[in-house]
């Protein structure tokens, strides 16, 4: 290779040494020699002799141009000769390095042959170790692919069910709503026909000229055995009524009892007199003993002509009780007391003494049960007025509707006592009773009670 360079670099300088430049003098007298030659061979005529001059004009002034450019241009062909020179060595100095660093690149690259034969035979010995392995993990592959490709064709199907069911559960859904709206609709407009249109008339003067009686749905329904839970439940209303409205009158509407405790119905009539509203007793079937003394004692009664009013003396009825002197004495003691409680406002009402209320009653029956009808009772003033017509206004909803169910309510003390198990049974030999609530101490009871029906614990 070294030499093959050497071989070019002798072709590439050999014009130069073969053919030296001329002298500067001897080109020019060549030059001029030649330019003389030519002018002798022209004719010798005035035009061409007028050209003839011009040229040599010219040339005279080329050639001392020439003259003075002469050292530049040979400057330029030196500096030239010197660049060949250059890169000459340069390249001599190149090939030079490839031949030294032959070697190294062929052991450079034997290397990387070596490399990768040795790669080769490593990937070829791990493929032959995993030969057994191969048809097995491409079995693998295989089903793992139908797998995922089955996967997500159930996937897709269960999105197309999912989306049919919830379809189906829309239509199933609105067809339901419907429905229920129509059953709701049909529902409301029984109930709103349950329900009259009129509404509660509020009067101050609730009887009228015509003998008509308007009660309003501030109406307390008192019926059965005077008990501490009767006594609760009134006593409760007129409270609650009071609150709500202490002007418009509140109805005690008794259409049957008779009597009970004078201890509850001593808070009945207490709560009567502290009520700011007026409480008004209506009688409309029968009122008797502490039912009736209610009924005096209201600061206005009403009650339909044929109504029952029964007075009589408070009465005692002891039963598997032992008394002595000293206890019947205490014992009628406590009777008169409640007695003058009870009957000296409502014989005073009369015009008349207890004692003369006591004879009149005996007068009237052996028994003393004095009973009047209620046109006869507004005579001895036991009832204010008797009323023709009794006009409900509170009766708004049809009683054959359907009732809600009873709401769980705080429990009172005669419920906690267990006196609202005022429940009829029969006795041994076949007779109907009802046992009354076991008596509160120091109480007793002003009842009617002829056939023994009302027993006592």
């Amino acid at each position: 290779m070294l030499k093959k360079s050497l071989a070019l670099a002798f072709a590439m300088t050999a014009p130069v040494w073969a053919e030296p430049q001329d002298n500067p003098q001897q080109s020019e007298n060549r030059d001029h020699n030649s330019s003389a030659e030519n002018s002798a061979q022209k004719p010798k005529t005035d035009k061409g002799k007028k050209k003839t001059e011009k040229k040599t004009k010219l040339e005279g002034e080329s050639q001392a141009l020439s003259k003075e450019q002469k050292p530049a241009a040979v400057d330029l062909d030196q500096a030239k000769k010197k660049q060949e020179d250059l890169a000459i060595l340069n390249a001599l100095a190149t090939e030079k390095s490839k031949h030294e660093t032959n070697e190294m690149r062929a052991v450079v690259a034997k290397l990387k042959l070596e490399k990768e034969l040795f790669e080769a035979q490593l990937a070829q010995k791990a493929l032959e170790q995993n030969i057994p392995h191969l048809e097995e993990f491409l079995k693998y592959e295989a089903q793992k692919a139908r797998l995922e490709r089955e996967a997500a064709l159930a996937k897709l199907e269960s999105e197309h069910l999912t989306s049919q069911l919830k379809n189906i559960q829309t239509k199933a859904l609105l067809a339901t709503t419907e429905l229920q709206g129509e059953i709701q609709a049909i529902e409301a407009k029984k109930e709103r026909e349950a329900y009259a249109n009129s509404q509660p008339q509020y009067l101050d003067n609730p009887l009228k000229e015509d003998g008509t009686l308007v009660i309003s749905d501030r109406r307390i329904p008192f019926n059965g055995p005077v008990t501490s839970r009767l006594a609760d439940a009134v006593t409760e209303r007129i409270n609650f009524y009071n609150n709500k409205d202490p002007k418009k009158p509140i109805f005690i509407v008794i259409d049957d009892s008779p009597g009970g405790s004078v201890m509850a119905g001593y808070r009945i009539l207490k709560a009567m007199e502290g009520s700011e509203a007026p409480v008004y007793v209506v009688v409309k079937s029968f009122a008797a003993s502490m039912a009736a003394s209610i009924t005096t004692r209201a600061a206005r009664s009403f009650a339909y002509p044929n109504a029952v009013i029964l007075h009589h003396q408070i009465s005692q009825t002891f039963t598997f009780s032992s008394l002595n002197l000293t206890d019947q004495k205490e014992t009628y003691e406590d009777l008169k007391k409640w007695w003058h409680r009870l009957a000296d406002p409502i014989s005073q009402k009369m015009g008349i003494t207890s004692d003369e209320f006591i004879e009149m009653m005996y007068e009237k029956t052996v028994s003393g049960d004095w009973t009047e009808f209620g046109d006869d009772a507004v005579k001895i003033k036991w009832v204010d007025h008797t009323v023709n017509r009794i006009h409900e206004t509170s009766l708004l909803k049809n009683p054959d509707a359907k009732k809600p169910a009873t709401p769980v309510t705080t429990p009172t003390r005669s419920s906690l006592l267990g006196e609202d198990d005022l429940i009829p049974s029969t006795d041994e030999k076949g007779n109907k009773y009802m046992l009354l609530p076991r008596r509160n101490p120091r109480d007793v009871y002003l009842m009617y009670n002829p056939d023994g029906y009302y027993r006592f614990k």
